[in-house]
């Protein structure tokens, strides 16, 4: 059979494409993977860099390519046959994994030249990319004994399976809940625009009357900050809250038990005190005790803060509702109501001015304004789904930079959040500089029969964001594919984003693109200043929220899991310094706690916050200068976006900035200090 994913393609050939072609695609691309790896193993040549690192480097990219479309279809575009294809292959990449960095003569050729290192010409990124390669391999087992080796493949090919399988029960427990209104009453205090898109929700799901709340964020949201209906508030908290933890078929307690010891194993095996330890020893933070001492530090901040603005909300609810007890399903409602009494300012008068499409071309001028990039959309390019826009983009010369995806709305068949992507990475080679494609997946509120799709202000920043993520792989200029846009220090990778929300706030920057769908006004200032005015309301809450999961993640991976049996037990353990609500038994985090269950922020959760230090501090220098300052832009495209994980992040930092970051840029602009 002619399969497209084993064809030279350039644009991943989406239409092309059937689910049958994956397995047989997968197995053939590591066989032909397995015999480049034979070929840097049975040379007669003794090691060097360029026939064994650089030869490894650019081994087995075929595989990569097809891995990178299967897995964002998978979380963009799945269906059953795709999650099927999913645990039948994430085995056998996890063993193709282990095989390579086991590979015994691969190994002692790598090592052979790690060890002579100091006496090689090798360029900074050069360096960086052998020390990358001998670590790959020692710290996932290349110097175990067999027995441990063979240990160590039965826990990776475990782990695969495990957290796909918890991705699972989360999408499937999200797409099962459906909240099937018949009462208008029921939706009192909901804006026009929310009620008519859960008609449209209804419809779209075969009902032929009322309105339908799933818990998919645009829907949820809109229903918990503005639905008066509390016991309607409360029906919906408790299901969004115990995704996956109602012991039954799609129940994730054992997974997470079963996950965390197995990590925890793992470590142990190669020599680690705990997987925090094993994960942490690549990353800015180092340790755990620097984890738990920056989040304690924070947490003293903002503790008071939180506690201050709780009592504010609690006294405001009594008041204006004789509520007694403030409870999870009240905060969304009654911080909305307070917020607008506080600053007259509410999502309803806010999205007229950011129209999904106007958004997009204010983050593309944005883009253009700092880095000289020139976004063109163009309907040649293959996609997996209508939905997706696709858009090539230049510089001031006309050279091609990027290729650019875009998928903005939720679907069945597309898991919640929103996420950066990569279908193919940026190398030089040849005297090639091969250019990447890159692509943002959201779940943004969609249009309606009678309105556009209009932004909250919320998803406004959350689309900057994953802007900045990508354009931390558009802008990408490294020589080799592993060290190119994102693959940084995962504490240092939520830099670009974050500081590219700084944009949304600022009258400059939203003047080039919030205005009235229906006018055409720019964005009235007294609302900017409101924006900015509210950008601190209840920082507190905000960050003890943020605090309490990276403590949690911390809770699950810096010690010995092995005696855990009761996963809501454990998490109320790890809640209890960051607790403001009482607690509900029957919800529970951890069991849809995607991030650190199924993504890749086992022990770095934390870095959230550890990387808003750092976007604070770097966005006090644009502000010194000018937000738009092309010196600055300039010099942060130089060291940070296009450099990659080429050198040591506080290295790049400090060469863009002149200084390490200070915390207090963000205790500042959070109101803290």
């Amino acid at each position: 059979m002619s399969n497209p994913l084993l064809s030279q393609f350039d644009t991943a050939p989406f239409s092309q494409i059937k689910n049958e072609h994956f397995k047989p695609a997968f197995l053939q691309s590591i066989e032909d993977a397995r015999q480049e790896i034979d070929a840097i193993t049975s040379t007669k040549e003794a090691p060097t860099f360029e026939n064994t690192i650089e030869a490894l480097e650019f081994s087995g990219q075929q595989l990569d390519r097809i891995s990178s479309v299967f897995f964002n279809l998978n979380s963009a575009e799945t269906n059953e046959e795709i999650q099927k294809i999913a645990q039948e292959v994430s085995p056998l990449l996890s063993e193709f994994s282990n095989d390579i960095t086991l590979n015994e003569a691969l190994f002692k050729r790598v090592k052979s030249i790690h060890e002579q290192k100091g006496g090689l010409d090798l360029t900074v990124e050069q360096q960086t990319l052998l020390d990358k390669k001998y670590k790959s391999f020692s710290r996932n087992g290349a110097n175990l004994s067999e027995e441990k080796k063979t240990r160590l493949r039965e826990i990776d090919a475990t782990l695969a399976k495990l957290n796909l399988t918890f991705g699972e029960n989360v999408l499937a427990e999200t797409n099962k809940y459906q909240l099937h209104l018949t009462d208008e009453a029921d939706l009192d205090g909901l804006p026009e625009g929310e009620k008519e898109a859960a008609a449209q929700l209804a419809t779209s799901k075969g009902k032929e009357d009322g309105w339908m709340i799933t818990l998919d964020y645009p829907s949820y949201i809109p229903f918990m900050k503005y639905a008066k209906n509390r016991t309607l508030r409360k029906e919906l908290s408790m299901a969004f809250g115990s995704k996956a933890f109602h012991n039954d078929a799609l129940d994730n307690q054992e997974n997470v038990l079963e996950i965390t010891t197995l990590r925890y194993d793992r470590a142990n095996l190669l020599g680690y005190k705990t997987h925090a330890h094993f994960v942490l020893e690549e990353r800015m933070a180092e340790t755990p005790e620097k984890v738990h001492s920056f989040l304690k530090e924070l947490l003293d901040k903002a503790k008071p803060a939180a506690e201050r603005e709780f009592l504010q909300l609690e006294r405001f609810a009594k008041k204006l509702d004789g509520i007694d007890r403030l409870e999870k399903w009240d905060s969304s409602f009654y911080s909305e109501k307070l917020k607008q009494k506080l600053f007259d300012l509410d999502d309803e008068k806010l999205k007229p001015y950011f129209k999904l499409e106007n958004v997009i071309n204010g983050v593309f001028k944005v883009a253009e304004n700092l880095f000289d990039m020139h976004f063109e959309e163009v309907n040649d390019i293959d996609k997996y789904h209508e939905e997706v826009k696709t858009y090539k983009v230049y510089d001031t010369d006309k050279n091609f930079i990027s290729l650019f995806y875009a998928d903005f709305h939720p679907r069945a068949g597309k898991r919640g959040g929103a996420w950066m992507t990569t279908f193919k990475s940026q190398w030089k080679k040849n005297g090639k500089n091969v250019r990447p494609h890159i692509s943002n997946v959201c779940n943004f509120t969609p249009s309606t029969k009678s309105k556009p799709s209009l932004l909250t202000f919320n998803e406004v920043t959350t689309l900057f964001h994953e802007f900045g993520h990508g354009l931390h792989g558009m802008l990408g200029n490294t020589t080799y594919p592993s060290l190119s846009g994102t693959s940084v220090f995962w504490d240092f990778v939520e830099l670009p984003s974050q500081i590219m929300e700084n944009w949304c706030y600022e009258k400059e920057a939203l003047e080039l693109f919030a205005k009235h769908y229906k006018t055409g006004e720019i964005i009235p200032m007294e609302l900017v200043q409101k924006i900015k005015e509210s950008a601190t309301f209840q920082e507190g809450m905000q960050t003890l929220r943020q605090l309490s999961f990276g403590l949690l993640d911390m809770s699950w991976h810096g010690v010995d899991p092995t005696n855990i049996t009761n996963v809501k037990q454990h998490e109320d353990e790890a809640f209890k310094n960051t607790k403001l609500f009482p607690d509900t038994t029957e919800t529970c985090m951890s069991t849809a706690f995607s991030h650190i269950f199924q993504g890749g922020y086992s022990s770095g959760y934390y870095s959230y916050k550890w990387a808003e230090v750092l976007d604070a501090d770097a966005f006090a220098y644009f502000k010194e200068n000018g937000i738009f300052n092309k010196e600055v832009a300039t010099k942060f495209k130089d060291n940070v976006l296009s450099k990659g994980g080429t050198e040591n992040p506080m290295v790049l930092y400090k060469r863009f900035r002149g200084a390490e970051p200070k915390v207090e840029a963000l205790l500042e602009r959070a109101g803290l200090l």
